[in-house]
């Protein structure tokens, strides 16, 4: 079965579901990245600040306490389910766009990737390994753009017209 340029072929009632779909998905998860700007200052020693504390520096504007294991296990759960789901169902609409073979598959895959990489490197800083605060750092970039040039695509080929 052949599904590369799948989307522009699609009924325009499915078409209208996808792109809708795919701005209230963006605006959950950009919405996520400003949270992350505002918790952490988007830098890596903010990162570590954001999930081991700062309670020894007594000269900071807003005291953070290291997270309890509950609470990092209910974060590495929560995101790794949701992310999944996700980047699983964003990856359904990159695989019926009309891409080079080679590049579709990366941006169907890597999301998966950056998802472990990002969530269990935090898992890892928790726990002291320090210089995981890169990792996450690298990886949620990454995992950004895929999911930005992914959406980007799936919606410039969702409103092409259909080949005659």
């Amino acid at each position: 079965m052949q599904i590369n340029g799948v989307i522009v072929t699609l009924p325009k009632e499915i078409k209208l579901l996808i792109g809708i779909f795919i701005v209230v998905l963006s605006i959950g998860f950009y919405t996520g990245l400003l949270f992350v700007g505002e918790t952490s200052s988007a830098n890596p020693n903010g990162i570590e600040e954001q999930y081991l504390g700062n309670e020894h520096d007594e000269d900071v504007e807003v005291m953070r306490f290291k997270k309890s294991e509950q609470e990092m296990l209910r974060l590495v759960h929560n995101h790794v389910l949701s992310m999944a789901i996700i980047f699983f169902l964003l990856g359904v609409l990159v695989a019926i766009t009309k891409l080079p073979n080679k590049f579709k598959l990366f941006l169907m895959v890597e999301p998966f990737f950056s998802v472990v990489f990002t969530f269990g490197g935090l898992y890892l800083l928790w726990n002291g390994m320090l210089w995981m605060k890169y990792i996450v750092m690298i990886s949620g970039i990454l995992m950004t753009l895929t999911f930005t040039l992914s959406v980007f695509i799936v919606l410039y080929q969702l409103f092409q017209k259909k080949p005659v």
